[in-house]
């Protein structure tokens, strides 16, 4: 059945809500205190590598990031279609960098356990390596090379999602300077535009979310973690061809060929300002890993990721309030989540997903947190990455939590 909801948030989290649930012939209206994508979203260098950014294991948090991974192609072409723009989504692939003989064993132990998964990674080393990435630095002794990995151009992915929401029929109230959810049942959201009702919410305010915990009558630990990048100059004859990551961040050309590097980060609550220090960091890591293109950066800034005690988004709806969805604390992977996330949002007020997710598949067991190992998606005995993993009120009551 169809309902008005509201959408508290207008960064890239808010605005994909918006188009999936509108796109379910919901009516939508998205409430934004500044501009859309003005935060962290439109900040973000937009690298969609839940590979590259989990060495570890394949726990809740990979599964459900590898299902938005795999969503994407559809999901940006139906983005594009429906806003006339693109959000220059590129399948670049990406290196895994290593610069010692002894992290080779690291790379295999990933290659094993992603491969499982479908990242068809391979170990490149020598001239192989050289001949992927002619720019990189010849101190690195092999990479880790997933071909199945992308990026995406953020302020244009954000722009083109304001667009399709706008062309879909979503209301949308942006700079509105403060907004107010006054209660829940019925769910009152007042602005500068007016005072609206709805039969259903979804709080998506990033590094603002824990504001909303009176209200909601749940502690809700998002703070904000400041993320500072830099942009150097495009240099056509002398491209970055993938993304490359290492223990010290990434570098990543984009669609209008400056090359992007991140990400310093520290706690200083909103304070957005660039340091010397954070870009300073950043600046020996890109010469260090692309000596051919030294220089000083043509552009730098920052951004507020929303992140949570644990690092996993809260993400579900409101114990004993269905109809109220929480979806804050998305750190490091605002744009990647996107797609999953909104699905997920949607079925859960189509009240489609009551007894979990569907989407990316894994073997084994376990609680959620980490797994021994993995099979291609649809092996028999597979589980789904579990709603429960993110449910919003797992902090609830937990005065042991440290906000940062």
């Amino acid at each position: 059945m169809a309902k008005r909801v509201a959408v508290l948030g207008g960064g890239v989290i808010g605005l994909s809500y918006a188009w999936e649930l509108r796109r379910r012939g919901h009516e939508v209206l998205l409430f934004e205190a500044g501009e859309c994508g003005g935060q962290a979203s439109g900040a973000a260098a937009g690298m969609l590598a839940p590979f590259s950014e989990n060495g570890d294991q394949p726990d809740d948090f990979f599964l459900l990031c590898l299902e938005s991974l795999q969503l994407y192609p559809r999901w940006v072409e139906q983005v594009e279609a429906a806003s006339g723009l693109s959000a220059a989504f590129v399948r670049s692939g990406s290196l895994y960098v290593a610069f010692h003989e002894a992290d080779l064993l690291a790379l295999e132990t990933r290659m094993r356990w992603q491969n499982d998964f479908g990242a068809g990674a391979r170990i490149l080393t020598g001239a192989a390596l050289r001949e992927a990435e002619p720019a990189l630095t010849g101190a690195a002794v092999a990479a880790l090379y997933i071909p199945t990995e992308a990026h995406i151009y953020a302020p244009l992915y954000v722009r083109a999602l304001e667009a399709a929401c706008r062309r879909e029929g979503v209301r949308i109230f942006d700079r509105q300077g403060n907004v107010e959810l006054r209660s829940l049942d019925p769910v009152t959201v007042s602005a500068q535009a007016g005072a609206f009702e709805a039969e259903a919410a979804v709080i998506c305010t990033g590094a603002w979310s824990g504001s909303w915990q009176e209200v909601l009558g749940l502690d809700v630990p998002v703070f904000p973690i400041r993320g500072q990048i830099c942009a150097y100059a495009a240099l056509p004859d002398r491209p970055v061809r993938h993304m490359v990551f290492g223990s010290q961040g990434y570098v990543v050309q984009k669609a209008n060929g400056t090359v992007v590097c991140g990400a310093s980060e520290d706690v200083v609550g909103f304070d957005t300002s660039v340091t010397e220090r954070g870009i300073g960091r950043l600046e020996r890591w890109y010469a260090t890993l692309l000596p051919g293109r030294a220089g000083r950066p043509v552009h730098a800034w920052a951004g507020l990721r929303p992140a949570t005690p644990d690092g996993w988004p809260l993400l579900g709806p409101l114990p004993g309030a269905r109809h109220i969805v929480i979806a804050a604390g998305h750190y490091r992977n605002g744009i990647l989540l996107s797609p999953a996330t909104a699905r997920a949002v949607a079925d859960w007020l189509d009240d489609r997903a009551k007894d979990g997710a569907s989407g990316v598949r894994a073997a084994g067991g376990g609680d959620g947190r980490g797994t021994g190992g993995g099979q291609a998606a649809g092996a028999p005995g597979a589980r789904t990455w579990r709603p429960e993993s993110f449910a919003p009120e797992r902090f609830s009551g937990n005065r042991s939590v440290a906000w940062l």
